[in-house]
């Protein structure tokens, strides 16, 4: 990325700021101007920046991307650039309003979900405010904010997310101003801050942004449809288009500016949709596309000019910098401040995570109960020495590594609210580190260590001895702070969950290796011998060791006791010596796991601070090139050859119950109140409301998109017909379509072009060809004016990509493609420009001129769009109905009851200022809330019953009519998705890389570790260390699927309600990228361990190896796809896997010999007892092995002397040919049982709960 530019940030005259202040608009005065906040007076700030361009790098990202870099390469540099902002100057004094219009684009609003907007906000202000204030200081300075935005009736509601409903998209978009002006910056940047807004509430948010600024501040911030009274309190205006400006300086100066360039602003124009209208390119046709460049280009050209002959505003003043003390526009609160208010957050964020909660304790319980189960009351033989050893490397081991797991994923969830805050400069790396440990102490840290060492330690049957199980106590308490620093490290160093989980699992592999009980210590290759002094698990694994078998004396079946040669295997100090385990082992090894501990946490914080993770810019690619408009093709029919749906509904009200997580609370909130409508089609029908009005609660429940929960069920009552007839779920989702608020339905990695194309092929009808649903998707791309980003990446958190209002036209083009017979609409204006926002209300006008049912809400709107709107549903917050009829009849409604609508002002503001409660104003509450009780009551008496009679049943498809949109064969849509499937997953070379090395860089580590295999009596360990690291792949297969299915699946989810395929085409789409992957690691896999380990190197074992590796990989995947399809919570979903998998790795005959027979029945489930029954026979049954003189038996004989007697320790001397068998059906039977799952959830799980309404 480039930048050039001139900045300047100028202190201002104090005295000139005073004026300011003390200097208001007599006007503004009339009207009320907010709450005086009580925030601090700010060091004035004035900025001039000259010259900016801005550009990026838009070559292609190709896994040849070095050889783009050779300095030879002759490929003009210009030609793989883009301007995003072009020569663009201003001069933005203090005390200013400044507004930025030109292109859609919208941020993205990163708040926790499980927080009220109140404690957001405490939390914000405690964070952001100056330390010298009170708690009663910051608790008023909050409870102003609220007021300010109009945020008094939903401060004690949640703000939730996609799975738990809380505030609606525009109060956490107030939410979000709210957390800024609490920081009272000097200067304040907002992006789009009444994106998501009705217009009313737009308005307030703007008024309280002038009054800031008029008090000192510079504000700035970007908008994209600002009513008339908006456009009023601007100050200054930056209008832009395709990155140049078009004009910048005075907004009272504008208009006059562009009636010199000759174009004049008609009457009763709100100005800032002429201005818009002005810099918009019309991409909707070439003729208007050419016609619209050249207005652009010359208006462009003029400014340029203009600011050209005037050097005094071509050169920065002197004045160029401002003392960092001075400039400093972010509080930042003390360390210990700063932790004490992380730590709250985190805890009570923490608690109302339950399922989060959960997970860690159960899992806790279940290792702790099932490995006590399977070691229970271990006895003194030489297997039950072995499998106390066994239960030893799983206290110190594979706990904790499924805490790292399950630490890292939450971790990549996590960091992204500290990501945001730490950028906005109020909380520090050392308070984010110290308080997410302090605040967990409680919850998981103590009661998790606690939990699993008093029910193991004593099912066990460790020694009996209070000292003994405080030390095993502490060393496992001290193991989870290992595993969770360990986490921290690996999430600095990547966000991303399949570089991070690398990270960790290569870690703990070498971690578990280097150890001394799967290999014995003294007989690693010298090479990596040494890592035993920088592994933290053989420090804790040996003070586990000594604690438990020093100075201990087991059952010798031999007479003599411990003094007898025959029983020195039975004695602690034999079996320490074989562990090559110092004596006296436990205090020092203590604190060097300690000084681990400290030292990633320490890792983690340098890392965090000098390793930036930023999204990296999106790249443009090739794509197929748009069709000449004479080859477009088009599906318009006549109104006529269209079948019309008219939607009712009767009596319609929604209700959300909250449960607590305990099951003993609940709590029910009325979202929407018996609403009686009709949706007529043909007609444009637009629903209006405030924010929190219920409008999109409306729209998912009528398209049954509303999916209960442990914790919130949506009960619905009341009729919705269609056509006289009651739909069933499956007619309502073969019918309609839906685009939603939210855009995450969106693959990051593919182009806007190629997202339309593809889904074109899958939605459009049979009979047109490839080529017409091509350019049909062209056409789209053409009528919502996506031409310029049409070969951009849509993007995502970590990749940038098209702004927020391109993604929501690439959402609504993909609904529009197949012109469907009944079309929801969900805020499809919001973030996008007014120019835009009028050019899809002219395609959707289309659609409904063709016969069609479309269904839109809108925040705000245009005056000259209200003309288009036939129906009109009003909607007050709490789900109120206030009208429903033709937009044509809704001024005469409110001027029945005594309302007038002035005739120069847009009728829909002014039916969103007259339902909505002016909570700013204290004195203006109480007559508004009547207001509005008047309207709703008003509408309550005007309406009457509807004569429709329902058939009192549910109808199918085929009974409305041949309205069955259907989904794309398996034929067709299987190819397709493994087209896009690839071209997606080839463009994140990240995920390809970490897909390929947790396999790969597993083998790495075991050939390290293991090669060259000998044949002497401490081998017989080793070889069988090896054979048990090889089950560690059942993790490897469970953790490439957590890194790719659940955003696989939410996209499947969506377009599968869309009816856009089946589950058969994606299960095999994911199934067919998913084998290249594991067949070839699987063929790597097995040259590291086959041929260079040390193992027999033979044909036959290469290939069993690679089998037995692909096997257990796809198993673990399988597993990834049960799990995370039973459960949305993607944290809980891995801790139980990790908790099954687990298991399945102690059961399979290494870790323990003696297992309970219902145990041993369940182990005939996993893959692992076959794996490991093959694996061992094929490896170890032609061995020999040898022995030293001081380990020969008193017969002279070595311990053991065959691969055979070695196998039958073990009791793993069975038939390895119908063991191998065994895994390939199980690895078979586990997909089929992935796939049911997928299927039912699908097609026999209700996502709706629908109560009758009462007779």
């Amino acid at each position: 990325m480039e930048t050039t530019s001139v900045l300047s940030l100028a202190d201002s005259d104090p005295h000139h700021g005073s004026g300011a202040v003390a200097t208001t608009n007599a006007a503004a005065r009339q009207k009320w101007t907010g709450n005086d906040l009580s925030l601090r007076p700010v060091q004035p700030v004035d900025i001039l920046f000259r010259n900016l361009t801005l550009s990026v790098d838009i070559t292609p990202i190709s896994w040849h991307a070095i050889a783009r870099k050779i300095p030879w390469q002759s490929e003009d540099d210009g030609n793989r650039r883009k301007t995003i902002l072009d020569d663009v100057s201003a001069e933005i004094p203090h005390s200013s309003l400044t507004a930025i219009m030109g292109s859609s684009g919208s941020g993205k609003d990163v708040l926790l979900s499980t927080l009220t907007v109140r404690e957001t906000l405490q939390y914000a202000a405690d964070l952001r405010l100056p330390s010298p204030l009170s708690r009663e200081e910051r608790i008023r300075i909050v409870d102003e904010v609220i007021l300010e935005l109009g945020m008094k009736e939903a401060a004690n509601t949640r703000i939730g997310n996609s799975e738990h409903k809380g505030c609606s998209g525009g109060e956490k978009r107030r939410v979000s101003i709210g957390i800024q002006l609490l920081a009272n910056p000097s200067i304040l940047y907002l992006d789009e801050p009444t994106t998501g807004l009705d217009a009313t509430s737009a308005f307030q948010i703007v008024r309280t942004l002038k009054n800031l600024a008029q008090k000192g501040r510079t504000i700035i911030f970007t908008v994209h449809q600002p009513r008339s009274e908006i456009w009023s309190q601007f100050d200054n205006l930056i209008l832009l288009s395709r990155g140049a400006a078009l004009y910048s300086g005075p907004a009272s100066e504008a208009v006059a500016h562009f009636e010199r360039q000759g174009f004049p602003m008609p009457a009763f124009v709100n100005p800032a949709e002429h201005l818009i209208d002005l810099a918009a390119i019309d991409n909707r046709s070439p003729e208007l596309e050419v016609s619209s460049v050249k207005r652009v280009d010359s208006l462009r050209d003029v400014w340029l000019h203009m600011t050209a002959k005037n050097p005094s505003q071509a050169t920065p003043p002197k004045s160029a910098q401002i003392s960092s003390s001075t400039s400093a526009t972010t509080f930042a609160a003390p360390l210990i401040h700063q932790t004490r208010v992380l730590t709250v957050r985190t805890f009570v964020v923490t608690c109302r995570d339950p399922m989060g909660v959960v997970a860690s304790l159960v899992e806790a319980v279940a290792m702790a109960i099932l490995n006590g189960w399977i070691f229970y009351q271990l006895d003194g033989s030489l297997a039950g020495i072995r499998s106390r050893q066994g239960s030893l490397y799983i206290a110190s081991a594979l706990q904790g590594y499924l805490i790292l797991l399950y630490e890292t994923y939450r971790l990549t969830v996590d960091i992204q609210v500290f990501d945001r805050e730490r950028n906005e400069g109020v909380v520090g790396i050392i308070a984010f580190l110290a308080s997410r440990r302090v605040s967990r102490f409680i919850l998981e840290d103590l009661p998790v260590p606690l939990i699993f060492s008093v029910i193991f330690y004593f099912m066990a049957g460790f020694r009996a001895d209070p000292g003994q199980f405080f030390i095993f106590f502490g060393i496992t308490i001290v193991g989870h702070y290992i595993a969770v620093t360990l986490a921290m490290l690996c999430v600095a160093v990547s966000r991303d969950f399949a570089v991070a989980s690398l990270v960790a699992n290569l870690s703990y592999t070498v971690q578990s290796l280097a150890c001394g009980f799967f290999v014995q210590t003294t007989t690693i290759p010298v090479y990596v011998r040494w890592l035993k002094w920088v592994a933290y698990v053989w420090y804790a694994f040996g003070a586990l060791c000594t604690n438990e078998f020093g100075g201990q004396f087991y059952s010798c079946p031999y007479p003599g006791g411990e003094s007898d040669p025959v029983c020195k295997e039975y004695t602690g100090a034999f079996i320490l010596e074989s562990l090559s385990i110092p004596d006296d082992w436990i205090v020092r090894p203590v604190c060097v796991c300690l000084a681990f501990a400290v030292a990633f946490y320490a890792g983690a914080g340098l890392l965090l601070k000098y390793w930036r993770i930023d999204p990296h810019s999106s790249r443009a690619h090739r794509s197929d090139e748009e069709a000449p408009a004479s080859e477009r093709v088009t599906l318009t029919r006549s109104q006529q050859s269209i079948r019309p749906l008219d939607i009712e509904l009767q009596g319609y009200s929604m209700d959300v119950q909250k449960t607590s997580w305990n099951l003993r609370s609940r709590k029910v909130v009325s979202i929407l109140k018996s609403i009686d409508t009709k949706f007529e089609a043909g007609k444009l029908n637009v629903i209006l409301g405030t924010s929190g009005g219920g409008k999109t609660s409306l729209l998912s429940a009528m398209a049954m998109r509303l999916h209960d929960t442990y914790t919130t069920k949506y009960l619905v009552s009341g009729r919705m017909l269609l056509n006289g007839i009651i739909p069933s779920e499956s007619a309502i989702h073969s019918i309609c379509s839906y685009v939603t608020q939210d855009d995450d339905a969106l693959l990051p990695s593919l182009t806007v072009r190629e997202t339309l194309q593809f889904a074109a092929v899958l939605r459009l009808p049979r009979w047109m060809t490839r080529a017409e649903k091509r350019r049909r998707a062209d056409d789209v791309i053409l009528q919502l004016g996506l031409k310029d980003c049409a070969n951009t990446m849509i993007g995502s958190d970590t990749i940038r990509g098209i702004s927020g209002g391109e993604k929501r036209r690439v959402s609504i083009a993909i609904q529009i493609l197949t012109q469907p017979r009944v079309l929801f609409l969900d805020e499809p204006t919001s973030g996008l420009d007014a120019f835009t926002a009028t050019s899809i209300i002219d395609v959707l006008r289309g659609l409904a001129d063709e016969g069609r049912t479309l269904i839109v809400t809108l925040h705000q709107s245009r005056s000259d769009l209200y003309q288009r709107f036939d129906n009109i549903l009003l909607l007050a917050r709490g789900g109120y109905q206030v009208y429903s009829g033709p937009g044509n009849l809704m001024l005469q409604h409110f001027s029945s009851l005594g309302f007038e609508c002035p005739r120069t002002t847009n009728p829909a503001d002014f039916a969103l200022d007259a339902i909505t409660v002016d909570l700013q104003d204290p004195s203006e509450e109480t007559a508004t809330r009547e207001k509005v009780q008047t309207l709703v009551a008003g509408w309550s008496k005007k309406q009457t019953p509807s004569t429709s009679e329902p058939h009192h049943r549910q109808s199918t498809p085929a009974e409305l009519g041949g309205f069955k949109k259907s989904s794309a064969p398996l034929h067709i849509a299987y190819p397709l998705l493994l087209r896009r499937g690839l071209v997606n997953l080839r463009r994140q070379p990240d995920l390809v890389v970490a897909r390929f090395m947790q396999v790969i860089g597993l083998g790495i580590c075991l050939a390290l570790f293991f090669a060259p295999l000998k044949n002497d009596y401490y081998s017989v360990q080793t070889r069988f260390g090896l054979v048990a690291e090889v089950t560690a792949l059942y993790f490897v297969g469970m953790l490439q699927n957590v890194a790719v299915y659940p955003t696989d699946r939410d996209v499947f989810y969506r377009e599968h309600e869309d009816n856009a395929y089946g589950v058969e085409a994606f299960f095999l789409q994911y199934t067919s990228l998913e084998l290249p992957f594991e067949v070839i690691t699987s063929l790597v896999f097995a040259v590291l361990l086959a041929l260079a380990a040390g193992l027999p190197r033979t044909p036959q074992l290469f290939f069993i190896m690679a089998a037995n590796c692909f096997c257990i990989v796809n198993c673990g995947e399988s597993i990834g796809i049960i799990f995370n399809t039973f459960v949305r919570h993607t944290g809980f979903a891995v801790s139980f896997m990790s908790v099954w998998l687990s298991t399945a790795t102690i059961l399979a005959g290494i870790l323990s010999l003696d297992v309970p027979r219902v145990l041993e029945a369940f182990n005939y489930l996993s893959p692992l007892k076959y794996s490991v029954a093959n694996l061992a026979p094929y490896s170890l049954r032609a061995e020999t092995f040898t022995c030293t003189e001081a380990q020969r038996l008193p017969n002279g004989r070595c311990p053991i002397e065959t691969g055979v007697q070695a196998l039958e320790l073990y009791n793993l001397n069975g038939n390895a040919p119908l063991n191998l068998a065994a895994l390939g059906i199980a690895t078979v039977v586990y997909r089929i049982v992935a796939y049911l799952v997928l299927k039912a959830k699908k097609t026999r799980w209700s996502p709706l709960r629908t109560k009758k309404a009462s007779t």
